[in-house]
């Protein structure tokens, strides 16, 4: 059965997905907010000789991230959407206080892993109980709220980072910039600004409802029923409960990991695997882990850098917006495509640049212009289809894969380059992951099905039976 209905309660909807997005927000937030730390922390802890403890205070939080993602689909399997969420906003709240109160070299990677936990969970929850909440005509626009609130959670660290910092002199010592306000206390405000929306998120998740689909899969739809009603109303509650029941009627209510062998499951599967391993390995996110260096290569000094980094940040939260206005009109599958053949653009004249040893205007551009396209495209389209085409039985469990392989594909990807660069130059590597998005072109126009408008019992129809 479809589901019609004249009139949603919008403002509900919305408001209880802007609550799970803060998960996003806080995401962002945390991971962007230590290259503004970077400087100073490193002088404070003594590490600015050794590499690897500066990669390591770095990429710790990676860490948690990947176990994050893991347990997700175990704790949402077993108790819902709406409690994991909750114990993510308290894992923000310890780590954001507990990495600025940090003393020893030790203690700041114990919170900074534990801020990466936090991380791993909402980026696998907070887009999953959205898509859970949300009626087939609106889902992909609230779903892209996530990626709005982790986009403005990035530019809310770099604009904080910024106004929370003192001028450094071009001349400054490691021990003049250890014993200055910078040292001492600036970096470790920049993490304490964090415990505000996290505290905020932590409070505001009692307010909302478990997910429905959820609590109908656990057997409790009399509990699932007053929420569907408040969202559409009586009689699109009782179609949404009949169409929810209808996928799991011949399974056991019990789901783990094992579920996820299944051979009918293994398309989908394979499909989300791609989607999320694509969205990393496309290679934006280089563009902005490696800003410094590739603003400084084309020629810019570290006052033009910084503000050059504000520039892409806004571009990143104003084309996230257009995919907001976009998906639910445009479709999914059109906005990858366009994502993956407008990055490879960007690629290939990126590259040139370096090739030809471009500097200024003509290299800010064409990042500018990668990033816009990715924006509207892959970075948020890539959440909203992985969190509806998963089947009800095994959402909790097949999304915690996914975004493992994501986070494992972010993790390659930014190990690997520096020696890409090393080995092919920037233009080479540049061009190299232009091929990847060529490749990612043709997986999405063969494999990935139009999900725009169907309810994510029809989605799970279509793909697994």
């Amino acid at each position: 059965m479809t589901t019609q209905t004249k009139q949603f309660n919008n403002f509900y909807l919305f408001a209880i997905s802007m609550v799970s997005a803060m998960g996003g927000l806080l995401f962002g937030y945390d991971w962007v907010v230590i290259g503004g730390a970077k400087p100073f922390y490193e002088r404070f802890f003594d590490i600015t000789t050794s590499a690897n403890l500066q990669a390591w205070a770095m990429s710790s939080a990676l860490i948690g991230c990947i176990v994050g993602a893991v347990i997700s689909g175990v704790i949402s399997d077993k108790f819902g959407r709406k409690w994991p969420l909750l114990l993510s906003a308290f894992l923000f709240t310890v780590s954001a206080f507990g990495t600025g109160i940090a003393d020893t070299y030790t203690v700041f990677i114990v919170y900074r892993i534990i801020g990466g936990l936090g991380i791993g969970l909402a980026s696998a929850l907070s887009p999953m109980y959205i898509a859970e909440i949300s009626p087939s005509k609106y889902r992909g626009r609230l779903v892209s709220l996530n990626q709005m609130t982790i986009v403005i959670g990035i530019l809310a660290a770099q604009i904080i980072n910024i106004l929370i910092a003192e001028e450094v002199p071009v001349d400054a010592t490691d021990t003049f910039i250890r014993n200055s306000w910078n040292g001492t206390l600036g970096w470790r405000w920049m993490f304490w600004a964090e415990v505000v929306p996290a505290v905020a998120f932590f409070i505001f998740i009692f307010f909302v409802p478990e997910s429905p689909r959820w609590l109908i899969k656990a057997g409790k739809t009399e509990k699932a029923y007053p929420t569907l009603k408040k969202i559409g109303g009586d009689e699109y509650a009782q179609i949404e409960i009949q169409n929810i029941k209808a996928t799991l009627d011949d399974v056991a209510e019990k789901v783990d990991f094992k579920a996820l062998f299944n051979f009918k499951y293994r398309k989908v599967l394979l499909l989300g695997i791609v989607l999320a391993v694509f969205q990393q390995w496309c290679g934006i996110n280089i563009v902005f882990n490696y800003a410094d260096e590739i603003f400084t290569a084309a020629g810019y000094g570290v006052s033009d850098t910084l503000f050059n980094i504000v520039i892409t940040g806004s571009v990143n939260l104003i084309f996230t917006l257009v995919a907001m206005f976009t998906v639910d009109k445009w479709g999914r599958k059109k906005l990858m495509l366009l994502g993956s053949a407008g990055l490879a653009l960007s690629y290939i004249l990126l590259g040139g640049a370096f090739y030809f040893e471009l500097k200024g205007i003509a290299v800010l551009s064409i990042v500018v212009l990668g990033i816009g396209v990715y924006a509207m495209s892959l970075a948020p389209i890539t959440w909203v289809i992985l969190s509806e085409i998963f089947p009800n039985r095994i959402r909790g469990a097949a999304m915690a894969l996914a975004t493992f392989t994501l986070w494992i594909a972010c993790f390659i990807l930014t190990y690997t380059f520096p020696l890409l660069n090393e080995g092919f130059g920037a233009a080479g590597t540049f061009w190299l992951y232009a091929g990847i998005c060529v490749i990612g072109f043709l997986f999405v126009l063969k494999k990935l099905p139009e999900t725009k408008g169907k309810s994510l019992e029809e989605i799970e129809s279509e793909l697994v039976n």
